[in-house]
């Protein structure tokens, strides 16, 4: 195979740096593009045999309408989004090219190795081969799912968490008149948990709302998170601490199953 050259749209921060910075490493002519700078749309598509889109969930929807129909049919287009399912089609949809959806598990600070990489094949077969190994080079752990199975999981793994982190963020802003001195009193696992809200709420928030906000399943994961806070609530202002524990020894059952055993 002839010299492969890239091209990454959104290359200049976060992801998209990220993984400039992994091709780059390991010998690939990359070439990566913000807002300002870099490469023309129309250029990195006629140049490059692999274009990469990185931009916020919000504006992926109209680079790959950009990007898409320039693509050559033995080139790749892939996306390193947080959802799948909408990217996936519409690169399907508006390209000749090969398609895979990507989503690294991890945020660029953290180092590449022993981590999860969910491929979403989706168009062709050429491709995927090179992806795969551009990963496992790197000591990443590679998954493949189809973009429906991908977005019930982060539904989950993002979604669920995230807007817990949320719900515990916005109750302690209400509650910040009696928080004086907190510092004092709080244990390991409260720091660690305020670490967790102060890195949704502060590192890049519009990035949250939008994994949140993006899931299409979203609804039947805050629908449960509803039901159950509603049952919880009821529970605890009946004082009833049996039935709470049976509840909680219910679903570790279900949940850690291997506690079990």
């Amino acid at each position: 195979m002839k010299a492969i050259e890239i091209g990454i749209i959104g290359g200049t921060r976060g992801m998209g740096k990220w993984f400039a910075d992994l091709l780059t490493d390991q010998g690939y002519s990359v070439h990566g593009s913000g807002r300002t700078s870099g490469l023309t749309i129309p250029a990195m598509a006629e140049q490059c045999d692999v274009v990469v889109v990185s931009v916020p969930i919000g504006v992926t929807a109209d680079i790959i309408k950009a990007v898409g129909p320039l693509m050559r049919e033995d080139a790749l287009l892939m996306d390193l989004t947080s959802v799948k399912e909408g990217p996936v089609q519409l690169m399907v949809e508006h390209s000749a090219s090969e398609v895979i959806g990507c989503h690294p598990l991890f945020g660029p600070q953290m180092e590449t190795k022993g981590q999860n990489v969910v491929l979403c094949p989706a168009k062709g077969n050429k491709w995927l081969p090179w992806l795969k190994k551009v990963f496992q080079d790197a000591g990443a752990l590679i998954v493949e799912a189809d973009p429906q199975k991908h977005d019930e999981m982060m539904a989950v793994v993002q979604g669920l968490n995230h807007f817990n982190n949320l719900m515990m963020g916005f109750a302690m802003g209400r509650l910040r008149e009696n928080l004086s001195g907190l510092d004092n009193f709080t244990t390991p696992v409260f720091r660690t948990k305020v670490e967790q809200v102060k890195k949704v709420f502060c590192e890049n928030p519009g990035l949250y709302a939008e994994i949140i906000i993006e899931n299409p399943h979203k609804d039947r994961v805050i629908n449960v998170y509803k039901e159950i806070f509603l049952q919880l609530e009821r529970l605890i202002q009946n004082k009833n601490a049996p039935a709470l524990t049976a509840r909680m020894e219910e679903s570790a059952s279900q949940i850690f199953p291997e506690e079990e055993a």
